[in-house]
């Protein structure tokens, strides 16, 4: 799906195509809400009649709503048009190789309601619990959830909605979309991590982020992820197969293995279990490995020495790969998401520096940021899958 570059709209007009006016109608509510007809039509100089007709038929689909006047410019006070976010419309399945999240969200992404489970290794059993919990919810909800999307650490294949490879719990060709769609009769869509959560950032993240046409999301976690857009989409490749970037070796002798097996890969260097080994091994205390990743960026931010440190040079690892990428697509952003976005006064310094010797004199550089997604991104990724739809457009634009 692709996102619409409102800096392009007078392109769209001269196609006189409806849909793509609809979808430039939705967008300027969305991004500019509350928003009048009127101001939609200076800006994207459709005709007032268009715009009329456009919103009378997303008032109708339950899409848009008015909710007052605003101020007048010298003639009648104009009606003011938000997105309607009375009920949840979708439901968000985020699976990780350590617990699962299911939650309910409205159309602007705000989440409604949520509960989570520890994911079992065997895929029956989540499978079980994450269709106990969409029926909850779609019962509750009484009709109004539209569509479900699942995101999953490993290699998916969103044209069939399989988890092609989960390498946490050697999960082989699971038929999710099917799976959970069998069970309730609604959509499915599923993707990876990463290119759920590059989803999410497309949409609802900071501005230097969502108006950029390219742009990679690396998401730091168990494991390490990247999603790729290109010209405001996800581009996944053949199979779903893009952005394993987690793979490539950037050295020997890692502080833990990756999923894979390998002491090589850069997410053997640069995820929160390779930053948790670090902190253990300076402290010299076996029950410094019982503390979760969240303690330890909470112990850096408390300023204890051994956080700090296992976290910059984490911090130091990860910008080896992002400079790889930079150098490899040159886009105009790189946003890190995970827990560790949350140390970014900590890691900042040394990630930056790591990228900056990296990339070469005359090669252009990116805007390295952090992620603004908040507590849970995959979870917003997962949300993402379903609501994205509701504002993307299906054609180039």
């Amino acid at each position: 799906m692709r996102r619409l570059d409102l800096r392009k709209t007078q392109a769209a007009r001269l196609n006189t195509i409806r849909d793509i006016n609809r979808q430039i109608v939705l967008n300027y509510i969305r991004e500019r809400e509350p928003i009048s007809r009127a101001e939609i039509a200076r800006e994207t100089d459709l005709q007032r009649s268009t715009i009329s007709a456009i919103v009378e038929a997303l008032t109708a689909e339950g899409l848009v709503e008015e909710v007052g006047e605003g101020e007048s410019t010298g003639g009648r006070r104009p009606t003011l048009l938000r997105l309607r976010t009375k009920e949840a419309i979708a439901i968000g399945v985020a699976i990780t190789p350590t617990c699962t999240t299911v939650a309910t969200s409205d159309l602007a992404g705000r989440v409604v309601e949520q509960k989570q489970f520890l994911t079992d290794p065997d895929p029956d059993n989540t499978l079980a619990e994450v269709i106990g919990l969409v029926r909850e919810f779609s019962v509750r909800n009484k009709g109004s959830i539209e569509a479900v999307g699942v995101s999953l650490p490993g290699l998916v294949d969103p044209s069939t909605g399989t988890a092609v490879y989960v390498p946490y719990f050697k999960w082989r060709d699971i038929p999710i979309a099917k799976t959970i769609s069998t069970a309730f009769g609604l959509p499915v869509i599923i993707d990876n991590d990463a290119n759920a959560v590059a989803l999410a950032e497309l949409w609802f993240g900071r501005p230097e982020v969502s108006d950029a046409r390219d742009f990679i999301l690396v998401l730091v976690g168990e494991g390490v992820g990247t999603g790729i857009i290109f010209d405001g989409q996800v581009y996944r490749g053949q199979h779903g197969a893009a952005g394993e970037f987690g793979h490539m070796v950037i050295g020997t002798q890692a502080p833990v293995p990756c999923s894979c097996g390998n002491r090589d890969c850069w997410e053997a260097f640069s995820s929160e279990r390779a930053a948790q080994a670090r902190y253990q091994k300076l402290s010299g205390d076996d029950h410094a490995a019982l503390i979760d990743f969240r303690e330890l960026v909470d112990r850096a931010l408390g300023g204890e020495g051994n956080a700090i440190a296992a976290l910059v040079e984490t911090a130091h690892y990860l910008g080896i790969g992002i400079s790889n990428l930079v150098v490899g697509f040159s886009p105009e952003a790189v946003v890190v998401g995970g827990e560790i976005a949350r140390a970014w006064p900590l890691v900042e310094d040394a990630l930056k520096e790591t990228i900056e010797h990296s990339v070469r004199r005359g090669l252009p550089s990116a805007t390295i940021l952090p992620s603004t997604l908040g507590e849970n991104p995959v979870l917003r990724g997962a949300l993402s899958l379903v609501l994205a739809g509701k504002f993307a457009a299906a054609f180039a634009a």
